[in-house]
């Protein structure tokens, strides 16, 4: 199988530099999925970056990484703290899964503090912006070998 990894993201992760800037940032989704590119290029990967503002759709994207992706970087939003079967689907992906959150998670609201994804991720990177990525695809690396 080829080094690709899927970074998949979560709900309203499109509006990325125009929601809330003063929480995300200013960078939008195609700024990182360029910049992840780049640096994954420099780490011998491939990046293949995908977004759904829908569980099923998210559902989708893991069950496709099965054969297609070497490891997961999942932003999963709000569905972080609600999906089950998200959780679901990572735990019958056999690769390598981080966890990235552009905020600092556990500053925010208490029903955010949960995530069930992170009960399967290998790691979780929360409150670095969208550098939380070039983060996670280093770790990757590393896990990869």
């Amino acid at each position: 199988m080829a080094r690709t990894i899927h970074i998949l993201n979560g709900p309203n992760l499109n509006l990325l530099g125009k929601r809330e800037p003063e929480i995300y940032g200013s960078e939008t989704l195609e700024d990182v999925a360029q910049a992840c590119a780049a640096l994954g290029k420099e780490l011998g990967l491939e990046t293949a970056l995908f977004q759904s503002n829908h569980e099923g759709e998210i559902v989708e994207m893991i069950h496709r990484a099965r054969a297609a992706a070497a490891g997961i970087i999942i932003n999963p939003a709000a569905y972080s703290h609600t999906s089950v079967a998200i959780l679901d689907a990572l735990n019958a992906y056999d690769g390598p899964v981080l966890e990235v959150h552009i905020s600092n998670v556990h500053k925010r609201e208490g029903f955010r503090h949960h995530s069930y994804v992170s009960q399967r991720a290998e790691g979780v990177i929360a409150g670095f912006g969208v550098q939380g990525y070039a983060l996670a695809l280093r770790r990757m690396a590393v896990l990869l070998g």
